[in-house]
């Protein structure tokens, strides 16, 4: 079983690690690591540490370095701008699409999106966006933690998809994301409309911008599980799983 993941930034340059704080108290605590169990020490940057646990204290632990290794970043960055939605749809999505590799999430306020962000509400729920794929990277032992953008409105989302290579989810389209076209550097941004679909002046922003509609298959599926396929197939096709 791969050791349990937890986050340190900065990661130290010497033979030993204090893992204290909260990631400390949940591994000693929580976790109950005890002396001679493996574990992987990360700064959500790419920078990963192999360590084996030389103590256990009621603050955390302390490590022994056993191997540094980085994962370098991807030539093809995922990009997804998710639309909200109302319960926690939104935050299942975040945390499905973390653990399958997206690198960047944008929330949008899609006109159709029955939940809307303001004031203060935008930033404890950016909050609980970004916590979740913290906690999602550990869970699936990632090297870098996915970035979640500020909110974006529609015309944030056309600056974005312009001059780049847009995709946008829908049941309508003649194309298939299985066979168009991908770059092989720089990133692609996938559009993931909300429950009630992507509004026509929406749609035509986005063509505005050079971003091309594309479906998956017959099935309709929902906000909170449209972005995470599409990632597994985008991942497949850009040679990430092999």
């Amino acid at each position: 079983m791969t050791p349990p993941l937890f986050l340190l930034d900065p990661l130290p340059e010497g033979p030993r690690v204090a893992l204290l704080g909260e990631e400390g108290r949940h591994a000693a605590r929580v976790r109950r690591l005890r002396v001679g169990e493996d574990v992987l020490i990360g700064d959500g940057r790419g920078s990963v540490l192999t360590c084996v646990v030389v103590g256990v204290r009621p603050d955390g632990l302390e490590l022994q370095v056993r191997t540094r290794h980085r994962e370098p970043a991807p030539s093809v960055r995922l990009v997804v701008v998710q639309a909200l939605a109302k319960g926690d749809r939104a935050e299942l999505a975040v945390e499905a699409m973390t653990e399958l590799g997206v690198d960047e999430i944008v929330p949008w306020s899609a006109a159709r999106s029955v939940v809307q962000w303001h004031g203060e509400r935008a930033g404890r729920a950016l909050e609980r966006w970004r916590r979740v794929a913290r906690e999602a990277s550990k869970q699936s032992r990632r090297g870098w933690i996915p970035a979640v953008a500020e909110p974006a409105s529609t015309a944030d989302v056309a600056d974005r998809l312009s001059g780049g290579c847009g995709l946008v989810l829908s049941e309508e389209a003649s194309a298939s994301l299985a066979s168009c076209p991908l770059p092989d550097r720089d990133e692609i941004v996938l559009v993931v409309g909300p429950e009630g679909g992507i509004a026509a002046d929406e749609v035509a922003a986005f063509a505005a911008a050079g971003a091309h509609p594309v479906r998956m298959g017959s099935p309709v599926l929902r906000t909170s599980t449209a972005g995470p396929a599409a990632l597994a197939g985008l991942s497949v096709r850009l040679g990430r799983w092999g």
